[in-house]
């Protein structure tokens, strides 16, 4: 692995990203050097399934590591399908820079025409999306195929 530019100072970011051939995003695995220097995992993985596409996120979205996720997860997003599910069912814990990635990249889908739904989020970030109402932008759903079943109407959440 190769190390990154600092996220901060006292911190560093280490990963390794490579696209496939066709230019496809394949599964990463990241490590996230903490303050006290031990390593949490954070990754990000992608599987197509169709006009559907499921990023899956793991570790913790907090300062340190969401800067790197945000830079993959906005890449997927100029890839995918109509419809894109961001299961969450790995993510240890969530801070306001995860949700605000998380609120960024619905923009991003919107844009785009996009659909974009979250998955299975364990009960601390389930519990910040309703905490601060964002339960009520995004689609969540209990798996990731009913999230991508769900079909949101992106405008709905606007008024």
């Amino acid at each position: 692995m190769r190390a990154a530019k600092p996220a901060s100072p006292g911190f560093s970011i280490l990963g390794r990203f490579s696209p496939d051939r066709s230019g496809a995003m394949t599964p990463q695995h990241h490590l996230v050097q903490t303050a006290d220097h031990s390593a949490e995992p954070v990754d990000l993985t992608l599987e197509r399934l169709n006009e559907r596409t499921v990023i899956a996120i793991s570790g913790e979205l907090d300062a340190t590591s969401t800067p790197f996720l945000r830079e993959r997860l906005y890449a997927a997003l100029r890839d995918c399908g109509a419809h894109v599910t961001v299961d969450l069912s790995d993510v240890t814990s969530c801070d306001a820079s995860g949700l605000a990635m998380l609120v960024g990249a619905r923009r991003r889908a919107e844009a785009t025409g996009t659909a974009l739904t979250l998955a299975r989020p364990r009960p601390q970030p389930a519990d910040l999306l309703r905490a601060t109402g964002l339960h009520r932008v995004f689609m969540v759903g209990s798996s990731a195929t009913d999230a991508q079943d769900a079909t949101p109407d992106i405008r709905s959440t606007a008024a």
